[in-house]
């Protein structure tokens, strides 16, 4: 693997001259700025997926393919991190964070290690594959389970599927172990719009499970080390804006 390592210019930007020479402050220590040993964690939503019909099933919901939109976007977003050093792209096994994150590990000719446990929420995972919720819950328990996590912007608001908790849970599992395998690196992790909430959420001490929409191919940074976790973007869209790609 090439030495990728970012250097304290690279994560927290010039300083100006003598500050190096000056201890570091308070707040300086908490976000871990002026901290040459940093690491960053760039979370890449997916591109646009097809959607499926309504009346699909549980499995064509689980693993839709990019669209066409998608591809475009997923190639833009591989374009905009093109130019900064990056160690490792990790991607979920669903097809539409997968192919986000062979386009970006192709720009820096590498492999995408695929980790299960970045999937996205398991929406009715309780329930087989080939079963159609509506069907099976009927429309009345649809309609309320929507109604429900509009209100409270939390996964439990869905029956048959796995708990909030447990979401964070193997999210956080699954992206802490990308970043501690890098210390003071740049890494990519290609994912999805609920894992990226999920994780966010834990470092902010929200109790909400969604609390943001991120756009499609979306770039999300977080500083990274000694224990400690500094959100220091979210949602950098403007590149897929500028280009006529922005969706959400």
């Amino acid at each position: 693997m090439a030495d990728n390592n970012i250097t304290e210019n690279n994560v927290t930007g010039d300083n100006t001259a003598g500050e190096d020479e000056r201890p570091k402050s308070p707040i300086e220590q908490a976000f871990l700025t002026r901290d040459g040993d940093a690491g960053e964690l760039i979370l890449v939503r997916h591109g646009q997926q097809v959607w499926p019909d309504q009346s699909a099933s549980n499995g064509e919901w689980i693993n839709p393919p990019l669209s066409e939109l998608g591809l475009k976007q997923a190639d833009a977003v591989a374009d905009y991190l093109a130019t900064e050093p990056i160690s490792a792209v990790y991607s979920s096994n669903l097809d539409r964070a997968n192919v986000t994150g062979q386009r970006i590990a192709e720009r820096h000719r590498i492999e995408v290690e695929v980790v299960p446990d970045l999937a996205e929420f398991h929406f009715y995972g309780q329930l087989d594959p080939g079963d159609r919720p509506r069907e099976v819950l009927g429309e009345k328990i649809i309609r309320g389970t929507q109604e429900r996590f509009v209100q409270t912007r939390k996964w439990d608001s869905f029956p048959a599927s796995e708990s909030s908790i447990d979401f964070r849970r193997r999210v956080g599992f699954a992206v802490e172990a990308a970043v501690a395998s890098h210390p003071g690196e740049r890494v990519v992790v290609a994912c999805h719009g609920g894992v990226i909430n999920a994780y966010m959420a834990e470092i902010l001490g929200l109790a909400e499970d969604m609390f943001f929409p991120a756009s499609h191919a979306s770039v999300h940074r977080v500083r990274y080390n000694a224990g400690r976790r500094v959100i220091t973007s979210l949602n950098e869209d403007r590149f897929l804006g500028d280009a006529g790609l922005l969706s959400q």
